[in-house]
């Protein structure tokens, strides 16, 4: 039998070759996609009244769906909204006084205290005038010492009465100090500042979602006296979702904040679409709930990836893997 030529053999080694090439180049670029692993952020928080009281309605069981704002519970706001009424009513009396003081003394005072003035001014000049008379008698000895000190002391008390009824008719007519105004009005800002607290303590007997969860647990009943602080509730927030994921040094520079990524999860054939956020700045060890084979007793750093679940089909410690686009070389 004849040995096949060089020219024969030679198409089939370059198709050999060739297809080699080919799954050479398809293995490494089927590479190039990174594939991370992690889990969906569990995020909970324990809501509680910011006042004290009985608990008179809970709106929300657990299991429930609940939006920001959503009101959740109610307490007995009796007595907060009796608080309120009273500071509110303090805060009308002060501003009340303020004007008061600010529009100064009525023109009937006024008029009253000019009035005072004049009759101690008329008492003033017959007591002066009964002294002179008085002095006149002594010299000439038809009087008594004792008498002529009794009308040095009318006219004495006299002349003080007049200088008072001066002084109120002056203050009458400017109005009052600037000190006594200042002071009313620190005393109103009190006040107001008490009916502000007031109106927050009242407003607090209302406990609302602070954001779009579902109700974890129901940690009271209707009835229950709670104090400040005591959790009510346990919501946990859904939106937004995000994806606590790792990645080894080697591979930390393909990742970048803003990139956009793929979310794969056993909940769902088709991908999330996701964005990364934040990189963390130090490393650590991979948690045990995310740890491979390869990267078991690697140092890696935390990635939050935030994606898009309209349907609401990722929960929250659910394990998901996240795509990085193909790495171009």
């Amino acid at each position: 039998m004849a040995r096949p030529s060089a020219k024969t053999l030679l198409p089939g080694a370059l198709f050999v070759l060739a297809l080699a090439l080919i799954l050479y180049v398809l293995t490494r670029h089927g590479d190039r996609a990174l594939v991370l692993y992690g889990n969906v952020e569990i995020r909970q928080v324990e809501l509680s009244f910011r006042v004290e009281g009985r608990i008179a309605r809970l709106l929300v069981d657990e299991g429930d769906s609940v939006h920001k704002g959503q009101i959740l519970a109610r307490l007995d706001s009796d007595v907060y909204e009796a608080a309120l009424r009273q500071a509110e009513a303090q805060v009308q009396a002060q501003e009340a006084q303020l004007a008061r003081l600010e529009a100064g003394y009525r023109s009937e005072e006024v008029a009253q205290a000019e009035e005072q003035v004049r009759a101690a001014r008329a008492q003033a000049d017959l007591a002066r005038i009964q002294l002179e008379r008085i002095r006149n008698m002594h010299r000439q000895n038809a009087t008594s010492q004792q008498a002529l000190d009794n009308a040095l002391s009318a006219a004495r008390q006299s002349r003080a009465e007049l200088a008072a009824a001066e002084q109120v008719y002056a203050m009458h007519a400017s109005g009052y100090r600037k000190e006594d105004i200042a002071a009313q009005k620190a005393t109103l800002a009190a006040a107001r500042a008490q009916a502000d607290l007031a109106r927050i303590r009242h407003a607090d007997c209302e406990l609302a979602a602070p954001g779009d969860g579902i109700v974890l647990t129901r940690a009271q009943e209707e009835g229950a006296i709670v104090a400040a602080g005591s959790p009510v509730l346990t919501l946990t927030l859904r939106d937004p979702v995000w994806l606590r994921v790792y990645v080894d040094e080697p591979h930390l520079g393909r990742i970048r904040p803003g990139m956009a990524v793929e979310v794969l999860a056993d909940c769902s054939q088709a991908p999330f679409a996701g964005t990364v956020g934040y990189i963390s700045p130090a490393a650590e060890f991979t948690p045990k709930n995310v740890e491979t084979s390869e990267v078991r007793t690697s140092l890696v750093y935390r990635i939050r990836v935030l994606a898009k679940d309209p349907d609401n089909m990722l929960r929250q410690g659910m394990p998901v893997r996240v795509r990085l686009p193909e790495e171009d070389r």
